[in-house]
């Protein structure tokens, strides 16, 4: 067994299996960069404090220097008789440095340092993502501006409705994300607290000098209190709950995309680089890319769950529990990150079939409410005119006819207020250009819309 470096109260050597279990190193690792950031953090003050002096904080300095390039170059073995990527850090700095690595831990507990070392490396993925959602925007924006003026039917209860423009229902995703972006900044204001000299959970008796340390590491402010500084996770259930929405966002498109490339919809065409195809099916191209990132989105949510549920009953301060935080937030960033980074290299790659999507808002009666509203500028009550509008439909579907074919006599059995000027009225093209209203479907709005969208993300 190694010897422990808190080992000094125990007189029994740790059992084998509680090595392995207890041990973290297999999933915290990878924050040995942000570990030894701060660590390098630490010393600085130390020395500009003189807990330590200047020769001992750059004999360190440098010797973490190495430990990092050993790491990197594979050359550390990691094991769980060291439990975790602190306890590996500092054992190697012992064997570059000398027993003068034993003073890096003064003034700190692992309970603080992991709150640290979390907190730099979601400072610096959150960013990661902001930029990868920005990006995923502007590919929405482009096909957007591509197809400015395409006509779709818009959906409810995956009935068609009305027609819509194509561009419009981009720009709904585009608010989407905008909304993610949004709340990834927000969740950043509460990630960049420097959590670093709260110890145990108590302080300590060391003249810290936590401001210098928050300067030095980049972070907004300090932690106001030292229990909640090491039994706070608030911040990485905020980041999961928001990458929870935004993997929501990506599986709704997805499921869009499924259909819209289904040859039953046939609106749109994936490229052969993000489709797979059938090992016994030669015909098939199936949109695998799409269907991954809509069954990923449970992970997500399911990390979500997994976090709530670990911190829902934990006293303060520090649990061991919460050694659990780290695999369903490492998860979440990683799929978040991979599904954006795709998707944004799909959405560049997909042919859209403009015929085949006005083609189909010519079945359906999508433009049943453009007929009642016909009757209300004629003077007619809207529910009155809702019903005529019905009865229409119904007289149609009996006949196995649109309402663009039913001739004006048919019309005029229903209401003596309708002419032939019902027809211009009723066409797709000016079903689109009348909703006006702001935030509407009309070609005016929709590129304002896309050029504000596009002059903000600068494409």
């Amino acid at each position: 067994m190694n010897e422990k470096l808190w080992g000094g109260r125990f007189s029994r050597s740790t059992d084998e299996l509680v090595e392995k279990f207890n041990a973290s190193i297999d999933v915290d690792k990878r924050l040995y960069g942000s570990d030894i950031e701060g660590s390098i953090a630490h010393l600085k003050m130390m020395a500009k404090e003189s807990i330590i002096t200047q020769d001992e904080a750059d004999t360190l300095i440098e010797g973490l220097g190495k430990v990092k390039e050993q790491i990197e170059n594979n050359e550390i073995e990691f094991s769980a008789g060291l439990e975790d990527i602190h306890m590996h850090i500092e054992d190697a700095l012992g064997k570059v440095a000398g027993d003068v690595a034993k003073k890096i831990h003064t003034g700190r507990s692992r309970n603080d340092q992991v709150a640290l070392d979390v907190r730099i490396y979601l400072k610096k993925e959150t960013r990661l993502i902001i930029d990868l959602l920005v990006g995923f925007q502007k590919a929405l924006v482009k096909m957007a501006q591509k197809h400015l003026d395409v006509i779709m039917p818009g959906y409810t209860h995956l009935q068609r409705a009305q027609p819509v423009l194509f561009s419009h229902h981009l720009m709904a995703y585009y608010e989407m994300f905008k909304r993610d972006i949004a709340r990834f900044e927000d969740c950043f204001k509460r990630i960049d607290v420097m959590p670093l000299g709260a110890a145990a959970l108590a302080g300590t008796t060391y003249p810290l000098n936590r401001e210098f340390t928050k300067e030095v590491l980049s972070f907004s402010k300090v932690s106001d209190n030292s229990i909640d500084s090491v039994s706070d996770r608030d911040f990485v259930m905020e980041f999961i709950s928001h990458a929870s929405i935004t993997m929501i966002h990506f599986s709704r498109l997805s499921e869009e995309l499924i259909l819209w490339s289904s040859s039953e919809f046939s609106f749109i065409s994936i490229s052969d680089s993000f489709t797979t195809g059938s090992s016994i099916m030669p015909q098939k191209k199936n949109p695998d890319v799409a269907e991954l990132v809509r069954g990923k989105t449970g992970r997500v949510v399911g990390n979500l769950v997994c976090i709530l549920t670990l911190m829902k009953s934990l006293p303060l301060a520090y649990n061991k529990d919460m050694q659990e935080d780290k695999e369903p937030l490492f998860d979440t960033v990683d799929t978040l990150k991979i599904c954006t980074d795709v998707y944004t290299r799909m959405f560049e790659n997909i042919e859209i079939h403009k015929n085949r999507m006005v083609d189909a808002c010519k079945q359906g009666f999508l433009n049943a409410t453009d007929l009642a509203d016909y009757l209300v500028s004629k003077g007619m009550a809207f529910r009155n005119a809702h019903s005529i509008a019905g009865q229409a439909v119904a007289y149609a579907l009996n006949k196995g006819k649109e309402l663009d074919d039913l001739t004006l006599e048919e019309y005029k059995e229903l209401s003596d207020l309708i002419e032939k000027d019902v027809y211009g009225f009723i066409t797709i093209d000016k079903m689109i250009s009348r909703r006006i209203s702001y935030g509407g479907t009309g070609f005016d709005n929709v590129k304002k819309a896309v050029n504000k969208a596009a002059g903000e993300l600068g494409v």
